[in-house]
């Protein structure tokens, strides 16, 4: 069920919003739980029994830590939960990946081939075993005390506002507000209007260029040209970049209509002038999920040098490899991770000299690195990376002369809204602040006004972390 389906606008969220306000905390957790859980089935009833299954694996390994801290039986049990997890998200997620590429070798060496049947990929499994990790760690570092209540603990990890596609919530964020909140009427304001911004970005936005990048990216290597190739990856990462983002809104503004405090995911990480700037902003719950619970024990950078460039190596192999069963993700895991180490030898001193130079670097970086993402076959990324240099004139078929108005509009509004121009406005224009709560109320509806009839007239509805 999407965020940005009218089903669950006119239907799931009233009536959630309806039932949570009934009786005290705990029974609004019950009714959320349960709303979640229902959320969840939606795509999949089979999908929320693993879901279910992790939920009570992780509250049974999380009291046997607990049990035993400051035993070595503690480290055992954190041990035994973490490959549970793993386990969980390894054979869901990679196993069809593991035999399609084993299968040739054990062919060639006239072994025979595995069979596996197709395995489905539950949704937001990657999200939902990454908090149920990190609650098992923290338990095991006495960050956090154990959840003894099950439903507690159960609406932690299924919370529907970010269970499909984050943000990833450590249960320290959350763990005071499912006793103690308020849900005040100025916090369920600023939460609507959260929402709101979250849904524009998603269905004005993401998914108009989303046709004109997905009818490029669906062309054959001969007939791509360099005008085509550039403008399909650049309305990528303007897809990518206002679906996510705009989801996370989402899902910010939904906790905060509840009572919850959900962290930022997104800060304007086009405007980022280095690598290591752009995964400070973004989706930063990953990037920090991978420094505590991966870089850090590894070592992060207390080493030698050369300890850290292998740390900061392992970290993004396993961040490709995260984002899904593919060795172009891989590719663009290590991509990231290659530029990461060179400006940590050096070139991070460079980019301080070049100035606003600094920003086309990091943006060339990142839309290369967006090409393998975007395509799961690695010979057709490399083709289409070709593509983008090769200078080879025009497509006469389809060309940037046919797009319409309404595109260019909508693509020139991506671009400036993917920068901080709205608090640059705010802040310098004194007339922009008077009358600007009313001013704001009326553009807010207007968006919404908007959504509803794209919504109601397009059934072009992609969302790109549903992959994950």
């Amino acid at each position: 069920m999407l965020f940005s389906s009218l089903i669950f606008l006119f239907g799931f969220l009233p009536i959630i919003l309806l039932f949570s306000l009934i009786g005290s905390n705990r029974v609004q957790n019950l009714i959320l739980l349960l709303g979640s859980l229902f959320f969840y089935a939606w795509g999949g009833v089979s999908f929320t029994a693993i879901l279910i299954f992790s939920i009570l694996i992780n509250f049974l390994i999380g009291l046997q830590i607990s049990k035993n801290l400051d035993t070595p039986k503690a480290k055992y049990w954190l041990t035994f939960g973490v490959m549970i997890n793993l386990g969980i998200l390894g054979f869901f997620k990679y196993a069809n990946f593991f035999v399609e590429n084993i299968n040739p070798l054990l062919e060639s060496l006239k072994i025979g081939g595995m069979s596996l049947r197709k395995v489905v990929l539950p949704l937001g499994i990657s999200f939902f075993t990454f908090q149920a990790i990190s609650y098992l760690v923290d338990v095991y570092r006495k960050t956090v005390p154990v959840q003894r209540h099950f439903e507690k603990l159960a609406l932690y990890i299924a919370f529907f506002p970010q269970l499909i596609a984050g943000p990833i919530v450590r249960y320290e964020t959350l763990a005071q507000q499912l006793d103690h909140r308020q849900r005040r009427l100025e916090d369920f304001a600023i939460g609507v209007e959260r929402f709101i911004i979250g849904l524009a970005k998603k269905v004005l936005i993401a998914n108009n260029v989303a046709m004109v990048g997905d009818k490029i990216f669906g062309f054959s290597s001969d007939t791509l040209t360099t005008d085509l190739a550039w403008l399909g990856i650049l309305c990528y990462s303007l897809q990518i970049y206002f679906d996510f983002s705009g989801y996370s809104d989402m899902a910010i503004g939904l906790g905060r209509m509840f009572g919850f405090r959900i962290p930022e995911n997104f800060n304007f990480p086009y405007a980022a002038n280095s690598i290591r700037d752009f995964w400070r902003r973004w989706h930063i719950s990953l990037s920090t999920w991978f420094r505590d619970y991966l870089y850090i024990p590894l070592g992060g950078s207390r080493g030698s040098e050369y300890r850290t460039y292998f740390n900061l190596f392992v970290v993004f192999l396993l961040t490709g490899f995260w984002h899904g069963a593919s060795w172009t993700f891989i590719i663009w895991g290590l991509f990231h991770g290659f530029f990461l180490i060179i400006e940590r030898i050096g070139f991070d001193k460079i980019l301080k000299k070049i100035g606003p130079f600094s920003h086309v670097y990091t943006l060339l970086v990142v839309i290369i690195g967006w090409v393998f993402f975007r395509i799961d076959n690695l010979e057709k990324s490399f083709e289409y990376c070709h593509a983008l240099f090769s200078f080879n004139g025009f497509n006469e078929e389809y060309s940037i002369k046919q797009l319409d108005k309404h595109f260019f509009t909508v693509f020139s509004l991506g671009v400036l809204f993917s920068v901080p121009c709205y608090k640059y406005v705010k802040a310098k224009w004194s007339f922009f602040q008077k009358d600007f709560t009313l001013l704001k109320s009326f553009g807010l509806t207007l968006l919404l006004v908007l959504c509803m009839l794209y919504i109601a007239a397009d059934s072009y509805n992609p969302f790109i972390y549903f992959r994950f």
